[in-house]
């Protein structure tokens, strides 16, 4: 079982992303930390695999965190950096330097508030098959280390317009006619899911498969729309190349 330590300043959001890491094959939530401080004390006391950090913490910012991580001597110099733990940053920062400190700081991923269940799932998944591929090497080739780095899985696809190759399960197709629905649409704000889906001839569910995918690779920009009750809508919009 991966041992995940869930760090957000909102305790219902700690919780919700504790829930989803629960309902994942393989995974276990071993505590929850709301400061940077705490967090950091909490990779000491219960040595977690991997953390779900969220970058706007009420005392430091969790690039901060993640410094302290990497550094080799950890707050206090009690050594928190010499502890090995991955990072899985979980933020709204959408701002390029935030996602270049991230990078820079090794973290494994980076999710953007706010995203569906499945995408957290997805990248969980992604983590486990990646320790276990380096778990089973012993003097890998150069495919080998490209496999565990993703660059096979993110090299261009022919005709994908130099697009990330597609997950299993998706057509280029498909993706190439929701592109051509959002480069259509005329609204200020993007189109959302059932928007898309309509546009298209494709099911919601097939829809929000593409722009989640989209969102993932950077091809698509995302803002919500706030109505009456209820969850906001998100809007989809796609990049200029």
């Amino acid at each position: 079982m991966i041992g995940v330590l869930v760090v957000d300043d909102d305790f219902m959001v700690a919780r919700l992303h504790s829930k989803v890491v629960e309902r994942t094959p393989g995974f276990r939530v071993v505590g929850q930390a709301h400061t940077g401080e705490r967090a950091l004390a909490a990779v000491r006391e219960l040595r977690p695999d991997l953390v779900l950090l969220d970058i706007y913490l009420p005392d430091m910012s969790g690039l901060d965190v993640l410094r302290e991580l990497r550094s080799g001597a950890g707050s206090g110099g009690d050594g928190v950096g010499d502890i090995d733990v991955d990072v899985l940053v979980i933020t709204a920062a959408r701002e390029m330097e935030t996602v270049r400190g991230a990078l820079r700081g090794g973290a494994v991923h980076y999710v953007i508030k706010p995203f569906d269940v499945p995408v957290l799932q997805e990248r969980l998944r992604d983590y486990a098959q990646r320790r276990r591929e380096l778990a089973a090497l012993a003097a890998p080739g150069q495919d080998e280390v490209d496999r565990v780095f993703g660059t096979a899985a993110t090299r261009p696809a022919k005709g994908s317009r130099g697009t990330r190759a597609l997950p299993k399960g998706l057509s280029e197709e498909t993706a190439e006619l929701v592109r051509r629905v959002l480069a259509a649409g005329a609204e200020a704000d993007g189109l959302s899911a059932a928007d898309c889906a309509e546009r298209a001839g494709l099911s919601r569910v097939t829809a929000r498969r593409y722009l989640e995918h989209f969102m993932a690779t950077g091809q698509v920009t995302v803002s919500l729309r706030y109505g009456g009750a209820g969850r906001p809508e998100r809007r989809f919009r796609l990049r200029a190349p």
